[in-house]
């Protein structure tokens, strides 16, 4: 199901272009829409994964100019009317997870444009277990200035995510299927 959507997003994707390929005279042919969004962001050269982690760890105000809704197959960048969707690893998984204390916000597909979480700038410790005991991630970590911390976990995987701060913690349960939610805004440090 995941590679015949892909499928069907890069045919859409390629008609769009080939659709858009001519150009009025004394045009510039050689730029899509979609690399213009990548260069005037300083994105052109990385990878999906890498762009996720950029826009994610923006220190940047939030909302942004640039929203990228982040998806288990895709990143859905958008820019008032202009969006691009670029295809996730296959094989990895992102969970951004905001922990909180007093409040929170609903979300299921993580937008690294506009999610803002309580705790910002702030260490906490986290672990990420799966549900046959694996233990993935286990670090001490700073949320970004969107109050979130992101991690690239494997695809297919569920288990239980802790974190604590100050003698306070939280666990809730995950899930990285291809209907999963990447946004974790319900860990309630207590």
């Amino acid at each position: 199901m995941k590679s015949a959507g892909r499928w069907i997003v890069a045919l859409l994707v390629g008609l769009v272009v080939l659709a858009g390929c001519g150009s009025p005279a004394g045009g510039d042919s050689s730029a899509s829409p979609s690399s213009d969004l990548l260069e005037r962001y300083g994105l052109a050269s990385l990878t999906t994964a890498e762009i996720v982690e950029k826009l994610d760890q923006s220190p940047e105000t939030r909302p942004t100019k640039l929203a990228g809704s982040v998806r288990p197959d895709q990143l859905l960048l958008s820019e008032g009317d202009e969006q691009l969707a670029l295809d996730m690893p296959d094989d990895q998984f992102y969970l951004s997870v905001a922990p909180y204390l007093t409040h929170t916000h609903d979300c299921f597909y993580h937008n690294t444009g506009s999610c803002q979480g309580e705790l910002v700038n702030s260490q906490v410790h986290v672990t990420i277990t799966t549900a046959d005991g694996i233990v993935i991630v286990n670090r001490d970590a700073t949320t970004y200035a969107n109050g979130f911390i992101g991690f690239w976990v494997p695809t297919g995987s569920s288990g239980t995510i802790t974190v604590s701060q100050d003698g306070k913690s939280g666990t809730v349960p995950f899930a990285t299927g291809d209907q999963d939610a990447t946004c974790i805004t319900t860990l309630k440090l207590v």
